[in-house]
């Protein structure tokens, strides 16, 4: 059974921080492109924002929300994908859903980050 299971979301202020993890098993971790998507209060699943991608290969391609700001990183010893959310701003409010992407495509819960004063 694959799960992916994200955590680490919570409240912050503005410019504040927050780190995202996903534990991923049930999969060949290494085999997977791992990635972050989020999706606002509104909006339908299929209107998720892609975030950030680390390829197989330690490619990092990050969006255009996440340039300068975020980080996404990958630990195939511990199955695990991060990311690094700094400077955050109130729209950058969304519930955070950690996939992984292969010729099959696995999705977590999600997790919740709201920054607001």
């Amino acid at each position: 059974q694959v799960q992916l299971v994200e955590s680490g979301g919570g409240l912050v202020q503005p410019g504040g921080s927050l780190r995202l993890s996903c534990v991923a098993s049930g999969i060949t971790f290494e085999r997977y492109t791992m990635c972050w998507y989020r999706q606002t209060p509104g909006n339908e699943r299929d209107d998720r924002e892609w975030v950030a991608s680390i390829c197989r290969d330690g490619t990092v391609i990050l969006g255009d929300s996440a340039k300068g700001r975020f980080t996404i990183s990958r630990d195939n010893s511990k199955n695990t994908v991060a990311l690094q959310m700094n400077n955050l701003r109130p729209e950058d409010t969304a519930v955070y859903y950690c996939g992984a992407r292969d010729v099959t495509a696995y999705w977590g819960q999600g997790t919740q980050v709201t920054v607001s004063s």
